[in-house]
């Protein structure tokens, strides 16, 4: 406190001369008001806390609760080893779980995998997936096919995408012509499952047999011709492909699957409308600036041809600031995108789905334009994307096992899709689907 001065309207307090307590009886009966609520019956509807007896106990890890924390934490096996070490040492773990089963947890899974000429796939699909404890049935799986800068790879993607990728087949360094994709379907024995296949339009191509790149007939389905620019926009129907024979109509080679069992890639599709959409934008527009800010870790030779991937376009989709930058064509021609893709290529196809196609011609455009009745009824089930999303997955076991790229590498990709303690205890949700 602040002095205060001290006057006659403020005179020096005095201090009092005796100081009294409280009284006894005043505190005889407080503590009889106490004892008077606790013999008094309780009114909450909660039940009476127990303590528990092994409450400070700690929990005891199983050898099968290590394994699914291991898959959890995406852990190499001398991480995994290091971390069943150390819980050991701090006697976590059970007596009879072994750390060093890390290192060989590939075993189980190698002998459905060989190697021939540096190409490593799956010689037992039925075993492999019983190791899985899954119930095979080939219309359920779909088969994708696809290479990156490092490889080609086969995976096959459960129809409605809720079992994990397994892959079939890898190569190394191993470009898509004609001759090597006859000889993968070879080796992971297709003809005996006949899955249906999704993948890029290249990919599509080989597989059928067609000549690359943007030839005159350069449909599967019809024989749409590309060049007649003419007649894009007011013909719709096209004479079937009755057959496809080399020689004829831009077909090189035999086919090698069925046309019928071809899934069209949404996805691919998807980033071919994107593709047209922006480099339609005025350059020097507000909608072309915004997206040039709105991705600055983008190059800008990207943006220029409207190369974007699929969360990027999922971002721009829910981007509302993004439609005000939009107008006059632009924007309608945005809305119509929007629901191409929210009303098509998605999970749901509305009922008027074929008065929503409106667009620009090109291969990916007259799918949509002349054959929307070959698209399944939920393009999502089947869309390639969960096949890319694979590629990131591979990845990491890439980076692992550095040039040894064989079938251990595939077989610990495998350990880490299964579970082996019941799903229930599992309390965070994977990254992927587990089984």
């Amino acid at each position: 406190m602040r002095p205060v001065p001290h006057s006659d309207e403020n005179p020096i307090p005095k201090p009092l001369e005796s100081h009294t307590c409280e009284s006894e009886n005043e505190s005889d009966h407080g503590d009889r008001v106490i004892r008077q609520e606790e013999d008094m019956p309780s009114t909450s509807g909660d039940p009476d806390f127990i303590p528990s007896t092994s409450c400070h106990q700690p929990h005891k890890i199983t050898q099968s609760e290590l394994n699914d924390l291991v898959r959890d934490l995406e852990l190499p096996k001398c991480k995994a080893e290091l971390l069943g070490s150390r819980l050991q040492q701090w006697n976590l773990l059970e007596d009879d779980v072994s750390v060093c089963v890390f290192r060989k947890r590939h075993k189980d899974f190698e002998p459905f995998f060989n190697m021939e000429n540096n190409l490593v796939f799956c010689s037992n699909i039925n075993g492999l997936l019983a190791a899985l404890n899954i119930n095979y049935n080939p219309e359920e799986w779909r088969l994708f096919i696809d290479s990156s800068t490092l490889s080609l790879k086969a995976v096959l993607l459960h129809i409605g995408n809720i079992l994990p990728s397994l892959p079939v087949g890898y190569a190394v360094h191993m470009k898509e012509p004609y001759d090597n994709m006859k000889y993968l379907l070879t080796c992971i024995k297709y003809d005996e499952h006949q899955w249906h296949i999704c993948g890029d339009l290249k990919v599509i191509a080989l597989l059928l047999g067609l000549q690359l790149n943007y030839t005159k007939f350069c449909c599967f389905l019809c024989e749409w011709d590309s060049r007649a620019k003419a007649l894009h926009y007011t013909r719709q129907n096209w004479p079937v492909r009755q057959f496809l024979e080399p020689g004829q109509k831009n077909v090189q080679h035999m086919p090698l699957v069925d046309s019928k069992k071809i899934l069209l890639p949404p996805l691919h599709i998807k980033l071919g409308l994107m593709k047209n959409f922006v480099k339609a934008l005025d350059r020097d527009g507000s909608a072309f600036q915004y997206l040039r800010q709105k991705f600055p870790r983008l190059s800008e030779a990207k943006v220029k041809e409207g190369i974007f991937v699929g969360p990027q376009i999922r971002n721009i989709l829910k981007d509302t600031q993004f439609e005000d930058t939009l107008t006059g064509i632009e924007k309608t021609a945005w809305n119509d995108f929007r629901l191409v893709v929210t009303n098509f290529l998605g999970n749901r196809k509305a009922d008027n789905y074929k008065t929503l196609m409106g667009c620009n011609m090109s291969l990916k455009i007259h799918f949509l334009y002349s054959h929307l009745d070959f698209f399944p009824d939920n393009c999502g089930a089947v869309s390639d994307e969960h096949g890319e999303r694979f590629h990131q997955d591979i990845s990491t076991m890439e980076k692992r096992y550095q040039v040894k790229w064989n079938p251990s590498m595939l077989a610990d990709y495998c350990w880490t899709l299964g579970r082996d303690a019941p799903e229930t205890i599992h309390k965070r949700t994977a990254k992927r689907q587990r089984i």
